[in-house]
């Protein structure tokens, strides 16, 4: 039975249907009671007939009672990652390298785990455990996992990383160009604590390029493509020589990937001419050839002022020749008046500082009273070579030690040295003009501030440092887990660009941290339901290449 609502003139009637088959089996439908006019009958009236019905049939209705809401939960990112490393084959590798019958847990997922939160939402091993709580694991029930079990997932990441290290690889082969690829390489400083010290400790005193002071800390290196995608990273020795730590890495990007030509980019930081020739020497595969555009500390060569002289400039560019290597040089007027100034600024200040120290002495020497305690021509040597050292200027101006009264004087050969070589970018590369102009190769190098800005991703938004493990295996796996964290940012960062979405990888969590379950109890019935997403949103999964999140999949 039904209610049909039907016209007659200008009122509509309410009458109650029944539904029935005739004996050819035909539905038919015939009134069993009018009800009256629709306009007529009031919501009263609508429930005392339903109460009725009720009691007639002995239904009794429960109560509903009041809704009971849990907490919601984020799904958006979660769910963005997990697609991420399933499309990518990460998850996979993972997995592979960390099969284990002995364990009692599944590290892959807790890996998966601290590499999202790394993400999303950056915090200790202990904060990951409360980032949990409120999120979604898409396809994994990570309930009961606790501090100690993140740990162990970190020793077995950290004793798979040779295999972990394979498997990126074939992640990564199908994103790189085998003929010719332009990596870049780089290291950095992660700042870290401890007191103590243990065996193969990687922790040393240096000066972390965040904090300016003296501080414990390693260094990590880093490789990547062009295309911003990291390629491999080390941690080293919070001391090491920068120069000391790119053969090695250059080999094993070589061994890792099947490369036919690749053309290395590095800073000056990474060069010495021993190293130049090194790297010329390696025994490649037969076929493979290695390139390299690096950056020359053009001060730390006496005869490359007199070289720069004499180049000729076009729209800014010069070539030239620096011990049989071809070298590229990059001139910015502007850069260089800028340095030229605060340089010149900096000696007329220690030479007005010097001329205050003689005017003193001098003023001693006539009998005449100053204020403080009487001066000395060894004192003010003192005090101006201070100055000299902190101002670290020594090449421009130098005290002489050996003169009876105070004197300095001013090196106007060195200064000119280095002001020919203000706003000078020097390039050594071993290709010649036809494969890399030269203005081709100051673009290359400049790409390499690409890199630099993984650093900051890695020391803002993935919050490597400071970092509190002190044993190495758990600094290795930590930093890790950072790399992780790091290339899935960067794959995003690619999609989202060739998408034309307009948003930054960390605008695009903010969205997507809007995307979340949402479950309610009332009585014995339970619903559950996703976000109702917005147009932003629904575009976000499209230009990320991923499905939207479905409840299914949760």
């Amino acid at each position: 039975m039904f209610i049909r609502a039907s016209r007659s003139g200008k009122h509509t009637y309410l009458r109650l249907i029944e539904a029935y088959r005739d004996a050819d089996g035909r539905t038919r439908h015939r009134q069993i009671a009018q009800l009256g006019r629709a306009d007529q009958l009031s919501k009263e009236q609508v429930d005392a007939l339903c109460a009725s019905l009720r009691r007639l049939t002995g239904f009794q209705t429960p109560p509903l009672g009041t809704p009971e809401f849990e907490a919601a939960r984020e799904v958006g990112g979660p769910w963005v990652l997990t697609e991420l490393c399933r499309s990518l084959g990460l998850e996979d590798a993972l997995r592979r390298a960390l099969r284990s019958s002995r364990r009692q847990f599944d590290a892959e997922a807790l890996v998966r785990l601290m590499v999202f939160n790394r993400i999303c939402d950056p915090d200790s091993k202990l904060g990951v455990l409360r980032w949990l709580d409120g999120v979604v694991m898409p396809g994994l029930d990570l309930s009961g996992v606790h501090h100690q079990q993140l740990l162990r997932a970190l020793d077995a990441l950290d004793d798979a990383r040779e295999a972990l290290r394979r498997g990126m690889a074939r992640v990564l082969k199908p994103l790189l160009d085998t003929e010719v690829s332009v990596v870049f390489y780089d290291l950095t400083t992660v700042r870290i604590h401890g007191e103590a010290t243990v065996e193969d400790d990687v922790r040393r005193f240096g000066h972390p390029k965040e904090t300016g002071g003296i501080a414990r800390q390693f260094v990590l290196g880093l490789i990547q493509s062009a295309d911003g995608l990291p390629l491999d990273f080390e941690v080293f020795e919070g001391d090491i020589g920068e120069v000391s730590t790119l053969l090695p890495m250059v080999q094993r990007v070589l061994s890792q990937y099947p490369i036919q030509r690749i053309v290395l980019v590095a800073d000056r930081g990474l060069l010495s001419l021993d190293d130049v020739a090194e790297l010329e020497a390696l025994a490649l595969p037969e076929g493979r050839r290695l390139d390299y555009v690096l950056a020359v500390p053009a001060r730390r060569y006496a005869e490359m002022p007199d070289l720069v002289r004499g180049l000729r400039f076009r729209d800014g560019v010069a070539e030239g020749v620096f011990q049989g290597r071809r070298l590229v040089v990059a001139h910015d007027p502007e850069r260089a008046k800028v340095q030229t100034a605060k340089r010149r600024a900096r000696i007329e200040a220690l030479e007005a500082f010097g001329d205050a120290l003689a005017k003193k002495l001098d003023a001693q020497d006539e009998g005449e009273a100053g204020s403080g305690r009487r001066a000395s021509d060894r004192g003010a040597f003192s005090r101006f070579m201070r100055r000299v050292l902190d101002e670290k200027l020594t090449a421009f101006v130098q005290a002489d030690l050996h003169a009876e009264r105070f004197c300095y004087s001013r090196n106007d050969a060195a200064l000119a040295d280095a002001e020919i070589l203000d706003g000078k970018l020097v390039l050594l590369t071993s290709l010649d003009a036809k494969d890399l102009p030269a203005a081709e190769a100051i673009t290359r190098y400049k790409s390499l501030a690409d890199i630099e800005r993984g650093f900051r991703v890695l020391k803002s938004d993935i919050e490597i440092a400071p970092v509190y493990h002190r044993l190495p295996e758990r600094i290795r796996a930590h930093s890790q887990v950072c790399f992780l964290a790091l290339l899935l940012h960067r794959v995003m960062r690619m999609r989202l660009k060739a998408g034309g979405a307009g948003l930054s990888v960390e605008r695009a969590f903010e969205k997507l941290r809007h995307v979340q379950l949402h479950k309610a109890r009332i009585g014995e019935a339970s619903v559950s339901g996703l976000t109702k997403m917005d147009a932003t949103q629904r575009a976000l999964f499209d230009q990320l290449k991923v499905p939207q999140p479905r409840e299914a999949g949760l």
